[in-house]
């Protein structure tokens, strides 16, 4: 099962992310898979706000095939794209400028490092090692500023490795993987086991990376907070 997403064309759309560039609507145009709908959401609906050419078209096909793939986080994305293009009200949630991927890597890290807490000022995330290092007491405690994050361990991700093994189109393949996630050691197993096939190892992160946003996305909204759309040059 191939992807449309190969490293080059990945490399260019998270260029586009970067810079909030009309670009990313050029990209995605053809090629709204479920591969990117979490990773390129939220630049929809800054394209729309800023009134990119074609954005209103994309932005609406991909909250309707976040609708249909009704994964953890994927109405919570759908929800402010809808709101973008006028199609509902917007979600009471506050605004925050953080990186799904950091906030993922504080949830569902190892249990023994993970967890730490989000800055509400910058969006920036401190896993609670680095935290302690950086602040005192007198900071540590304000409300305002701080968003905890508990790790909530691996469970999740075990549950990835699952369904992508079921989508895996050769039975030889899924049956040598469904063997490698039994067990302790299951993750480092699966992808050594996997590793034998490149398209596929290719097409797992790109699933996997989809998942994990998407539970950081809804993690976020259950505690009354949003992605901001990325800020940047419009192109």
């Amino acid at each position: 099962m191939e992807t449309s997403w190969d490293d080059e064309s990945l490399t260019a759309l998270r260029v586009a992310l970067s810079t909030r560039t009309g670009a990313v609507v050029d990209l995605v145009r053809r090629r709204l898979t479920d591969e990117v709908l979490q990773l390129v959401g939220d630049a929809l609906i800054a394209a729309v706000d800023d009134h990119i050419d074609g954005a209103h078209e994309v932005a609406a096909q991909c909250a309707a095939a976040l609708r249909l793939r009704d994964w953890t986080g994927d109405a919570d994305l759908a929800d402010p794209l809808e709101a973008a293009l006028g199609m509902s009200a917007t979600p009471m949630l506050r605004p925050v400028a953080v990186d799904l991927e950091e906030l993922s890597s504080l949830l569902e890290g190892d249990p023994a490092y993970g967890g730490g807490r989000i800055d509400l000022r910058t969006g920036q995330t401190w896993p609670t090692m680095n935290f302690d290092d950086a602040f005192d007491d007198e900071t540590d405690d304000d409300p305002d500023r701080w968003l905890y994050v508990r790790c909530t361990g691996s469970r999740a991700g075990y549950r990835d490795m699952e369904l992508f093994i079921e989508s895996v189109a050769d039975p030889a393949v899924a049956d040598r993987l469904d063997i490698a996630i039994t067990g302790r050691g299951a993750f480092r197993r699966f992808k050594d086991v996997l590793s034998r096939w490149p398209d596929e190892v290719h097409r797992y992160w790109l699933f996997a990376d989809e998942r994990r946003r998407g539970r950081a996305r809804g993690w976020l909204a259950d505690e009354g907070y949003r992605p901001r759309p990325p800020l940047g040059p419009v192109g």
